[in-house]
């Protein structure tokens, strides 16, 4: 059973996860802090936990639609 990564929709390019920001306890429960851009796409996958990290109004932003 796989399930759906969160995605995140964010008003900046430029992005960090830590895969438990979220989390009440923090990064201790999550993975390294990485800083991640989002490109002509418009959004951007962590490689740790697969958050989607969505440009608002960018190209794959469909509730802009």
């Amino acid at each position: 059973m796989s399930t759906q990564p969160d995605t995140v929709f964010t008003a900046t390019t430029r992005v960090s996860c830590d895969g438990a920001s979220d989390i009440r306890g923090g990064s201790a429960l999550g993975h390294p802090r990485v800083y991640l851009e989002i490109d002509e796409k418009g959004y951007v996958d962590c490689g740790y936990c697969d958050r989607r990290f969505v440009l608002k109004g960018g190209p794959a932003d469909q509730s802009a639609a």
